[in-house]
């Protein structure tokens, strides 16, 4: 056996310096700390990681103290100045969304989701029925306080035991993309995620889409990188692109989102003043 891996435990001597000049958040069993050389950005201050016992060359994580798993988002609608994100419904979105989306001619909106293009209300309501009545996926409609329903987004992969919870599914028609309600809609859907304590927010797409990432990056998320071959979709290669913000830097991600939102920040016509930074620099 390759003494350099022995399962997922034990990681050999010839990995260790790699592994610590890379890793945050770690802990070595016997916890006692080390400073790595070689970390980070020139310039920046390596952060403070611990050290190997000689007989002891596990890797641990950081302790979560006092952690509970949060509980699953409920039902109850999130509501905004400009919009409120509720339960998907047929009876009261159903009409309103096939519409909107109508604005899309190209039916470009659906070119990197599992299903779609609709041409037939019934046939969106027959998806809609079968396909977004359950807890995971939780799809809610984004309804536009003046338009009405114009979007749709959900919560996936809800893992409370793990703190991780996802956004996608997200299908925002022409009268909601480049808008004020659009990014709220986000901005109410990760602060019921983080209120609830979950730990990292989740945002996945394809690598080849190129608005989605772009989006991603503008609300504050991190890439992390992609996952080559992860799904077949409409009988095409999907690599996904994986993004996350982690609960400790919501706070600063909350306070830019709710500088942009205020009303001071958009002129008599809803251009925005400023833009919004969630990111550094």
């Amino acid at each position: 056996m390759d003494p350099t891996f022995n399962g997922d435990v034990h990681l050999g001597w010839r990995l260790r310096g790699a592994i610590l000049q890379r890793t945050s958040g770690l802990r070595r069993a016997t916890g006692s700390v080390v400073t790595p050389k070689g970390y980070g950005p020139p310039g920046s201050v390596p952060p403070t990681l611990p050290t190997m016992a000689a007989d002891d060359e596990r890797l641990v994580g950081e302790p979560v103290p006092g952690w509970t798993p949060p509980p699953r988002p409920g039902p109850e609608p999130m509501v905004g100045r400009v919009c409120t994100v509720e339960p998907l419904d047929v009876g009261p979105h159903a009409g309103a969304l096939f519409a909107a989306n109508r604005h899309d001619a190209a039916g470009a909106n659906w070119t990197y989701l599992p299903y779609g293009p609709f041409d037939r209300l019934e046939d969106y309501v027959d998806w809609m029925r079968t396909g977004c009545g359950g807890d995971d996926p939780m799809f809610h409609a984004v309804v536009d306080h003046h338009l009405g329903p114009v979007g749709v987004a959900s919560y996936l992969r809800i893992a409370p035991e793990a703190g991780s919870i996802e956004v996608g599914h997200i299908n925002y028609s022409p009268l909601l993309q480049r808008r004020r309600a659009g990014t709220e809609a986000m901005y109410l859907m990760m602060r019921r995620a983080f209120d609830l304590g979950y730990r990292r927010y989740e945002w996945k797409c394809d690598a080849l889409n190129e608005p989605s990432r772009r989006a991603a990056e503008r609300l504050g998320f991190t890439f992390e990188g992609v996952f080559r071959q992860a799904a077949v979709v409409k009988g095409r290669n999907r690599d996904t692109a994986w993004y996350s913000i982690l609960d400790s830097e919501w706070p600063a991600i909350r306070s830019e989102f709710e500088r942009w939102l205020d009303p001071a920040n958009f002129d008599g016509n809803g251009a925005q003043r400023s833009p919004l930074r969630t990111r550094p620099g």
